[in-house]
């Protein structure tokens, strides 16, 4: 039973990095229909710029450092984002090969330079202490990182779903998933919701960078890509631009993944994968499809 629960909660808390990385994406594709293979490069800069608050700023590991640090990188990974939306995106809208291959591009030349600049080493990140500690649940020990996931990625799915339901940039970003023709028919001006949905997507993945670079042990130039792929994965089996799909799907995901690995001896990958499978054949919408928040 300790075995089990132990599973189940780093599970859960996978899924908190999934989704992470996931919301962004989700809203980015159902609002303006692009595929941004950039989107593991905000991952990426947020980690970095989370370790240089932490080592240079801020050198002695604190709670209120390490809360700078996610802060801090989700910030310049929304920043990043947005900027790429300005100058590139921006300039292509409905050229979606364009955009694709503009995005990988991007996502290529900021590892190349993340990699020039700190080396493609791997860089531990510093944390507070109590971070090495685990709790007792029953007779489960459990790391306490794993708490810290899922408590970061609940506040930031209450805070996406707060601004999509109360706010009317939010109610411009639903009603533009569920229908783009019709809101720039109407003559609502949609490039501000454009704008405020890559920075929310790079402030997550910022966000998720950090804690990424917590669970895996370090912080490197090319940590983005594998993180990206399970990203879109989310995406697709969460439905294209609903964060409660996203939500539900990294927490399938996740647990998923870690029952796999562990009773079907490292088979995590492949068990996913049929997941996906199974979803693309059965829903192709995803479980949630469009945004239904």
């Amino acid at each position: 039973m300790s075995t089990f629960l132990l599973i189940l909660i780093t599970g859960v808390g996978l899924g908190a990095l999934y989704f992470l990385v996931a919301s962004g994406l989700s809203l980015i594709y159902g609002l303006m229909g692009v595929l941004n293979f950039a989107h593991g490069s905000f991952l990426t800069i947020g980690a970095f710029t989370g370790l240089w608050i932490s080592t240079k700023v801020f050198p002695n590991p604190t709670t209120w450092t390490f809360i700078a640090a996610m802060i801090a990188g989700g910030i310049a990974a929304g920043l990043f984002a947005l900027l790429m939306e300005q100058l590139v995106i921006n300039r292509l809208y409905n050229r979606h090969i364009d955009q694709a291959l503009v995005t990988v591009g991007v996502g290529l030349v900021v590892t190349a330079l993340l990699a020039g600049w700190f080396g493609s080493d791997a860089r531990l990140f510093p944390t507070p202490l109590w971070f090495m500690k685990a709790v007792t649940i029953g007779e489960a020990i459990i790391p306490i990182d794993r708490f810290i996931y899922i408590g970061v990625a609940t506040i930031l799915l209450i805070a996406m779903l707060s601004i999509l339901k109360f706010t009317r940039i939010g109610l411009i970003i639903r009603a533009g998933v569920e229908n783009r023709s019709m809101v720039t028919a109407l003559g609502i001006n949609v490039r501000l919701a454009f704008s405020t949905v890559f920075f929310i997507g790079g402030f997550a993945a910022g966000v998720g960078g950090v804690l990424i670079s917590v669970f895996s042990y370090g912080v490197s130039p090319q940590m983005g890509g594998s993180w990206l792929i399970y990203g879109f994965i989310v995406v697709v089996v969460g439905g294209m631009g609903s964060i409660t799909g996203s939500a539900i799907a990294a927490m399938l995901i996740g647990v998923t993944n870690q029952f796999a690995n562990y009773y079907l001896t490292g088979l995590g990958d492949f068990v996913v994968v049929i997941i996906l499978a199974s979803v693309l054949l059965t829903k192709p919408s995803g479980l949630l499809g469009k945004v239904n928040n």
